[in-house]
């Protein structure tokens, strides 16, 4: 699958993560593009949109979407690194047009 991380996760992030074709917000020029925009450009190219906004959900009709939607619950990077076996997990099991919050502890 291809994977869409938010450019309010760390960058870091996408080198410890495995198993899908994964790209940055950055990475595609859309940095400062709004919610509602990118989410529209997302789903031309990528399967699953990975982010740690939480007003998210509040701020789009996700029903109508046509992307897998994984929202972690921190944006703090030495916690994700500590969890990057749940945010896999979580990953692995996505299906198109899911929302999906990864718990963590």
């Amino acid at each position: 699958m291809r994977v869409l991380i938010d450019e309010c996760l760390p960058r870091p992030l996408k080198s410890r993560l495995t198993g899908h074709d994964y790209r940055t917000v950055q990475e595609m020029g859309w940095d400062g593009v709004k919610n509602g925009q990118l989410l529209l450009l997302a789903e031309q190219d990528f399967e699953v949109f990975l982010t740690g906004d939480k007003n998210l959900r509040y701020q789009q009709n996700l029903a109508t979407r046509q992307i897998a939607i994984v929202l972690l619950p921190t944006t703090h990077w030495p916690t994700l690194q500590q969890q990057i076996s749940l945010v896999q997990t979580a990953m692995a099991g996505v299906q198109l047009g899911e929302f999906v919050e990864v718990a963590f502890g």
